[in-house]
């Protein structure tokens, strides 16, 4: 009898850790999008590739969005709502405040307000969702915001005076952060009543509006250079672009967080600058510091940690619940 129980709890919590994976690595195919953006950006402005690249993201979608436009039907207010956050605000408005902010701003104050962004959206899954953190977990927080910090910024204190965090850029920054937070949060929450295909889908169409307001009033010409071959490049860069560090790591970040509790999604999405870091050094020979080495062992550390805490958080619900029928 206490094996079958065994089993059957080892059974229930091995979807959590592996949707905890998808999380990891639907956030780590973000980290390939420079390979493709740095060819596109010779001959179009970011808000023109965002652009384009949600068009082939719509054509997918739609189909997916047809199949299960059932599901629709049943779309209340708080949902509207939380879509309009997860597709405009956590796509559009976060990176153009974000963009702003670094053009404007403090580089380091600006990334280091930036790395807050597991905070907001932990904080916000514990008012929105109710989620409890388990114990152990601010360590873990701290280990893994730590980690992000040697990766970005080594050993150096990246600022010299408080100054460098009062201004216009840095509410930008902190408004980019908590947007991106919440974006997460309102994955998790969505996913309480939708299909991910169908949060996905929704979260491309529902920017692609915005983002046609948002390039017109930009008023920059459409141009590409350099004939056929040119042409070729960047469409085969943007159709990879689109299908990679867009389709596919979407669909993958939201099956996983379909099991995966806010808080502890919003830290497996630290797998992105860890791919960046790879990227540069594979890609473009740039060569990796001993800090990012360090702060590689720490968030990797930090994951594993709180993948086995993911999958802990139902064995005493299953045990008890394998029990109860045991005896009934």
């Amino acid at each position: 009898m206490s094996q079958v129980t065994a089993s059957s709890s080892g059974v229930r919590t091995a979807p959590l850790r592996s949707g905890f994976w998808l999380v990891v690595l639907g956030a780590a195919l973000w980290g390939v999008d420079p390979l493709f953006r740095i060819i596109l950006l010779k001959s179009l402005t970011s808000s023109q590739i965002v652009l384009l690249e949600h068009v082939v993201l719509f054509l997918a979608a739609a189909p997916v969005l047809w199949r299960h436009r059932a599901e629709l039907k049943s779309v209340r207010l708080r949902q509207a709502v939380a879509l309009l956050i997860v597709s405009w605000g956590g796509s559009a408005v976060a990176t153009i405040l974000f963009t702003k902010a670094l053009s404007t701003g403090d580089l380091n104050a600006v990334l280091l307000l930036q790395k807050l962004q597991p905070l907001f959206a932990i904080g916000l899954a514990a008012i929105i969702l109710k989620e409890r953190l388990p114990k152990n977990f601010g360590p873990l927080i701290f280990v893994a915001l730590a980690g992000t910090y040697l990766l970005t910024f080594g050993w150096t204190i990246p600022f010299g005076h408080v100054n460098n965090f009062v201004g216009v850029s840095s509410l930008m920054a902190l408004g980019a952060a908590a947007l991106w937070g919440g974006s997460t949060v309102m994955g998790r929450y969505l996913l309480g009543s939708m299909k991910y295909e169908t949060v996905t889908s929704l979260r491309f169409i529902l920017a692609l509006p915005l983002l046609f307001v948002i390039t017109s009033m930009e008023g920059a010409p459409w141009q590409i250079h350099g004939g056929l071959g040119a042409s070729s490049a960047i469409a085969i860069n943007l159709l990879l672009q689109a299908l990679l560090p867009g389709l596919l790591s979407m669909l993958l970040y939201y099956k996983g967080l379909n099991t995966t509790k806010a808080s502890f999604a919003t830290l497996a999405e630290l797998s992105f600058p860890m791919t960046g870091i790879l990227i540069n050094w594979i890609v473009y020979h740039q060569i990796v510091t001993l800090p990012q080495i360090a702060g590689f062992a720490l968030i990797w550390t930090a994951l594993f940690f709180i993948s086995n805490q993911q999958s802990r958080q139902v064995v005493p619900a299953n045990l008890e619940l394998s029990t109860t029928k045991r005896t009934a």
